[in-house]
């Protein structure tokens, strides 16, 4: 047995650079570069270090909370404006970045080397030294086989004990041949699978005509991405040439030799717990299909080689329109090693793909992870903004160049050209859009541009700041808004519903659930609702019977999807909670509250019966994947917050109810006006968390600054200690 130092590389030398909102990490690795690049308070902050900041005043009411809190985040605002954070959780992000890296001999520095197996020890599961979907959930095939790979890949020995454990836990699981598709995938480039068990991705479904019931430009835009650079390297069958490491995990990853394995035969299986959305019957029939008559007889090469290049024309355009930077972390290192495929080393297009890999990686206390896009940067700074303003603080000259860099960066971000070629890449218009991180990837994201207009209008509402964004270009972003409703009056994330919900009988996916079309979100419509509300009190004449006719359409969908309990089911935050506060906030936005309407006092006893005897709201990420509301074994801060925040837009009577709540959270405040991370807030795809760590500073500012805007800032009692 190989017992193996964990080395741990100077936090002290880390520093977190924001270029206009992209974000990189660097290591100083002389004392010279330490002097020359001094490492600031935000980055200590992110790494889990101590600040040089002193204790604040204890709060004796909520504004004195609230104003501890903004006094402590205002620290952490980055040069240009924005904030920054790890957007972790999902565990199966850095295999398929570290896969490539291997497979390209692209060479991976010692200090990226240790910080990421730190990370990976640290999020191995403390029981059965396995990993799941992400790190609050059961591990998995997927988990464990794609993270004890990155591990061997990064020089880990396979008799480690940590190392032994996992592969115990794998096989436990039946082994690498029982993981879900992606990780067939992966696990074919590196060599350490065979094509014959990952089931086909044929890239002539790009050649479809558009009116194609299944055509790629109706599926949702991630899935569409993520296809795309998939189906041409499957189509290159690449893998990658064997070596002692590969042909060692080809001897650990499985129950049986690996040359004894029939590969065919495990095109469809798969452990339980990877098992979220089975595949339908009818998928397994196009499989076979595809396997034993299209491939074999009909798949000639002029069709392949027609197929292929137009495949990678498409995954060009996506490079070209992002500047590489890519729709998100997993689309990412595929289109990096499609580029090396069809380019080859050391081109451009590959050396842009390596260096763009950055923006994704992030360097916690816990070592080194993969952000689930290249940041939040917009979204919480937008959200941020709101706070400051609804908690009434915003007048206050202590935050005015907080507030007026808030709104440089966001007039710096907003999106003012069309991508090339829009109609052919299948993209939604995006002039005047805000992208959920950045400018430069680029994406209309329907709540983010809701959230951003918000807060533009609500910061250039206030005197003495500057009134950097026109009228024209906030009409330009009404304008992209108008275009996003789907016929149910409710708006998805990233585009127009395109696609039937028949199609996630083609999900193949596995771990996910409705992956494969867009879907109408109650958040994301609330988000539309209330920047259109807004808006219209900003300039009342412009387009005025298309946003009344929006709307309309609008707050009667999210009425329909208010199911009998009261209760909204969220898709992009846990769970019940958190879109209950965004379709409250929305109903008040044009007049339904709780004296008003019977659906926000269903929606406010649904809340009030989820409240826990502390005072306080706390939801497990469970809700999310059974669409049953679930306790959590505590009350968290964040979604006592966003519980708290509802009941004041519905303008909930009961000051006591709210006030239990309010306590708590001043309770956990600790002494330099932050909280400490709970558990993780948010999700996608029904079954996997991702960490939203600004939210804990974010909407107690709000949820503390709208009680004390309603009720006077009183004294609040029973909130000494911990």
């Amino acid at each position: 047995m190989i017992i193996q130092e964990q080395r741990v590389h100077d936090l002290d030398r880390w520093r977190l650079l924001d270029e206009r909102g992209r974000q990189t990490w660097h290591y100083m690795k002389s004392e010279k570069e330490v002097q020359a690049w001094p490492q600031t308070l935000i980055d200590r902050h992110h790494l889990g270090l101590e600040l040089d900041l002193p204790d604040l005043p204890p709060a004796k009411t909520p504004l004195d909370a609230a104003t501890n809190a903004l006094s402590f985040f205002s620290h952490l605002q980055l040069p240009p404006g924005n904030w920054a954070c790890e957007y972790g959780g999902p565990m199966f992000l850095l295999p398929g970045l570290v896969i490539t890296w291997y497979v390209t001999e692209t060479p991976i520095p010692e200090h990226i080397k240790t910080e990421v197996q730190r990370y990976l020890f640290a999020r191995q599961h403390p029981q059965d030294a396995g990993w799941g979907l992400h790190i609050e959930g059961e591990s998995s095939v997927f988990g464990t086989a794609m993270n004890y790979v990155v591990l061997r890949i990064l020089g880990v020995d396979a008799e480690e004990p940590r190392m032994i454990k996992a592969r115990g836990k794998l096989h436990q699981l039946g082994g690498a041949a029982n993981g879900p598709h992606w990780a067939k995938f992966w696990l074919a480039v590196l060599g350490v699978m065979e094509w014959d068990a990952v089931n086909p991705m044929p890239p002539e479904l790009w050649l479809l005509p558009d009116w194609v019931p299944i055509a790629p430009w109706r599926w949702w835009v991630h899935m569409r991405q993520i296809f795309l650079p998939m189906s041409y390297i499957w189509s290159k069958k690449f893998s990658y040439p064997l070596t002692e490491l590969t042909k060692e995990l080809r001897d650990e990853l499985y129950v049986q030799p690996y040359y004894t394995v029939n590969f065919p035969a495990h095109r469809n299986t798969i452990s339980p717990p990877d098992d979220y959305h089975p595949k339908s019957l009818l998928l397994i029939v196009i499989y076979w299909i595809i396997v034993n008559i299209w491939s074999p007889y009909l798949r000639s090469r002029s069709l392949i080689k027609r197929a292929d290049r137009w495949a990678f024309q498409l995954i060009r355009w996506e490079d070209e329109n992002t500047d590489y930077a890519t729709l998100g972390p997993v689309n990412a290192p595929l289109n990096l090693l499609a580029c090396y495929i069809e380019d080859g080393p050391d081109t451009y297009s590959v050396k842009q793909h390596q260096d763009r890999m950055h923006d994704f990686l992030w360097v916690s206390n816990e070592g080194m992870l993969m952000n689930g896009t290249n940041g939040v940067q917009t979204w919480d700074t937008s959200f941020l903004a709101q706070a400051v303003v609804e908690a009434e603080l915003a007048s206050d000259p202590r935050w005015r160049s907080t507030l007026v860099k808030v709104l440089e960066f966001l007039d710096d971000q907003q999106i003012k050209e069309e991508v090339q070629n829009r109609e052919l890449c299948y993209r939604h218009r995006r002039k005047g859009a805000w992208a959920f991180s950045t400018r430069e990837q680029g994406y209309t994201v329907s709540d983010t541009t809701s959230e951003a207009l918000k807060a533009v209008i609500m910061l250039q509402r206030i005197p003495g700041i500057p009134q950097l964004i026109s009228n024209e270009r906030l009409k330009d972003a009404v304008d992209i808004l108008l275009t996003m409703q789907n016929p149910s009056g409710g708006f998805a994330s990233y585009e127009n519903v395109r696609g039937s919900e028949y199609m996630e009988y083609l999900n193949a996916a596995e771990v996910f659930g409705r992956i494969m079309v867009e879907y109408d979100y109650p958040e994301c419509t609330t988000a539309v609702v209330t920047a259109l509300s807004l808006f219209q009190e900003h300039d009342p004449s412009y387009r005025k019977a298309d946003i009344a006719k929006t709307l309309h359409g609008a707050v009667k969908y999210i009425r329909d999807a208010q199911r009998p309990d009261g209760s909204w089911y969220g898709s992009w935050g846990i769970c019940f909670t958190y879109a209950g506060m965004f379709a409250l906030e929305s109903l008040a936005s044009v007049g339904e509250t709780y004296t008003t309407s019977s659906r926000v006092q269903r929606a406010c006893a649904f809340l009030l019966g989820k409240q826990k005897p502390d005072g306080g709201w706390g939801e497990s990420y469970k809700s999310c994947e059974t669409g049953i509301y679930t306790q959590h074994e505590h009350s968290q801060v964040v979604q006592t917050c966003w519980a708290l925040i509802g009941l004041m837009h519905a303008e909930y009577p009961d000051r006591g109810d709210i006030e239990r709540g309010i306590r708590l959270l001043m309770r956990r405040q600790l002494p330099q006006g932050g909280w400490a991370q709970e558990a993780i807030e948010g999700v996608f795809n029904k079954n996997c968390m991702i960490s939203y760590p600004n939210y804990k500073y974010i909407f107690p500012i709000k949820a503390l600054g709208m009680f004390a805007k309603r009720f006077g800032d009183p004294v609040v009692n029973g909130v000494g200690g911990g």
